[in-house]
């Protein structure tokens, strides 16, 4: 396929998912655009949240954190409330970003304790924000290469101090001061990358807590969430958020095991990277997001555009204004089948998507266009239709997008294979294995090379082991695990006797 050459979809309504016509627009009604036109935005209920969130959520990066000199972000956010999304995006690593959402709010009047206060629309919305400090307190290590503790705010209060400064800069005066009743509805353990952050985020949970010593984010966050004061960091009993989550774009591992460790109810919500490269990776949608999805997390996707990457953008982190993509895809790769991919995901709830330009032509319209994008059912395309759409990721890079992302991780054998033996019967016990790019099948049980049963893969959500027991079992016998994936391949475990 010629690189200039637009993408075609063999699909029975490519009419109506894409423009053959306009580079990168979507197909919208021919008549004249208005706000007041637009079709009631698609919802799904949020996991295991009592709450009903909009396919499309607004990320808050793109223009509402890089600013271009002639954007403003705040008519941004209001255009999104005008249309009716209701998932809002934050986070204190970006930079003026819940500063210009508190503008909107002010215009929107969602700020508690004023006379114009609008309590119905506050509670309409479900807005997430975010911290990339994984320690509770100020009595913490030096940091170090795998326990990142970064803040634009003040460590001396750990994760507390973003929390604080969140509804500060979103509901009060940005000095540190929020009204009586401000809250934001969740807060997550932001970029986590490895397996050292998460011992430190539960650290107080899954070890005692000492209220004058070392404890993670999480227990802090907690009494924040429960109105309890178990850290002593909560004299005042507040409660300021409602629900505690993670995120995570880079470790498909570190993500499961966040799900795996939480046997306190803690974490209601992932957000996590998922685009039509993700497969070309070591993926999430194959490992993690099933282990969100069977403990019925609500999930989040972002990188949808991979930041970018699939544009103009260098396959990098963005950080100035000139990363901003401020096109509407392009003929090659329309905008909206990569939305539709990450939203028919299995599992996938909501997408936050950052928006470089609004504007009043529709077609020109980041915001509208993705709108319109986002209004698909999760079960909406097939597996051979998302297949196709995968494609267009080779006309981005040759593929080559997801920079944040580990490399290619083919199927492995399952983990931690153990074998135990009482009187005749042999117990093999075992932990998942992981995805290559299909999706795990069963196990096979194999006993001296031969194939005695085998069980269906199901995600654990807890890090308890799958077990099979072999009866009669002799002296001298040797065990193996093998996992097998949708497509037949298989990898082993070594073989183990009692």
């Amino acid at each position: 396929m010629k690189q200039d050459e637009p993408y075609k979809l063999n699909r029975r309504n490519f009419i109506r998912l894409s423009a053959a016509t306009t580079a990168g627009a979507s197909l919208l009604p021919l008549d004249s655009f208005a706000l007041d036109k637009l079709p009631a935005p698609m919802k799904r209920k949020f996991g295991k949240i009592d709450f009903e969130v909009t396919t499309l959520g607004l990320g808050g990066q793109a223009s509402i954190q890089w600013t271009p000199e002639d954007v403003d972000p705040v008519p941004i956010i209001l255009k999104a409330f005008q249309m009716g999304i209701n998932y809002y995006d934050t986070s204190n690593l970006y930079g003026p970003s819940q500063t210009n959402f508190g503008k909107a709010f002010r215009k929107l009047n969602l700020i508690p304790g004023e006379e114009s206060y609008d309590e119905k629309l506050r509670k309409s919305i479900f807005l997430t924000t975010k911290t990339h400090i994984r320690w509770g307190n100020n009595k913490f290590p030096a940091d170090t290469d795998t326990v990142r503790n970064w803040t634009n705010g003040d460590h001396g209060m750990g994760a507390i101090g973003d929390l604080k400064r969140s509804l500060s800069q979103l509901f009060g005066d940005g000095q540190g001061n929020y009204p009586e009743g401000a809250y934001v509805d969740m807060i997550l353990a932001h970029n986590l990358n490895f397996m050292e952050e998460v011992d430190v985020l539960f650290k107080g949970l899954e070890t005692p807590l000492d209220p004058d010593g070392e404890f993670g984010a999480f227990v802090a966050l907690r009494d924040y969430r429960d109105g309890t004061n178990l850290t002593g960091l909560n004299p005042k009993h507040e409660k300021l958020v409602k629900h505690i989550g993670f995120s995570g774009h880079y470790s498909a591992p570190v993500m499961m095991e966040m799900i795996q460790r939480d046997r306190f109810d803690l974490l209601d919500a992932m957000l996590i990277a998922i685009n039509v490269n993700d497969r070309r990776m070591f993926n999430m949608q194959y490992n993690a997001i099933p282990l969100a999805k069977a403990k019925n997390m609500g999930i989040i996707a972002m990188k949808v555009f991979a930041d970018g990457a699939m544009y103009d953008k260098d396959a990098k982190w963005s950080n100035v204004p000139a990363d901003v993509v401020r096109r509407v895809g392009t003929k090659a790769i329309p905008s909206r089948p990569l939305v539709e991919y990450s939203l028919t995901t299995p599992g996938v709830h909501t997408a936050i998507i950052g928006i470089g330009q609004i504007d009043d032509d529709p077609m020109k319209c980041q915001l509208v266009q993705n709108f319109y994008a986002a209004q698909i059912g999760p079960d909406e395309l097939s597996e051979t239709e998302r297949r196709e759409l995968e494609e267009l990721g080779l006309k981005a890079k040759d593929g080559k997008t997801n920079y944040f992302q580990i490399e290619k991780h083919e199927l492995s054998a399952p983990n931690d294979v153990r074998v135990e033996k009482a009187g005749t019967v042999a117990e093999v016990s075992w932990r998942m294995a992981f995805a290559g790019d299909e999706p795990l099948s069963h196990y096979e049980l194999l006993k001296n090379g031969q194939k005695v049963s085998e069980l269906e893969h199901k995600p654990l959500v807890t890090k308890d082991k799958m077990i099979y027991r072999f009866p009669d079992s002799q002296p001298g016998d040797h065990f193996q695990v093998v996992a097998v994936d949708r497509i037949g391949r298989k990898a082993s475990s070594e073989s183990l006797t009692a």
